[in-house]
């Protein structure tokens, strides 16, 4: 899938102080994508929408 539309974000679950930063981009018909922001040219996962907003919950829950 082309992701030159995405239209990238931190998350605000990530830690800054470490280094270990997460991007997603929820802009895209029907897919998330998530990636390192530390390597933006890099590989990115991407996840449905139904699949994203089950594993936000999830981890809003804990």
């Amino acid at each position: 899938m082309e992701l030159t539309g995405a239209a990238w974000r931190k998350s605000t679950r990530s830690n800054g102080h470490s280094g270990n930063c997460v991007e997603v981009a929820d802009n895209l018909p029907g897919v998330v994508g998530v990636r390192d922001s530390k390597d933006p040219a890099g590989p990115a996962l991407l996840f449905s929408a139904s699949a994203w907003r089950s594993f936000v919950g999830q981890v809003r829950a804990r």
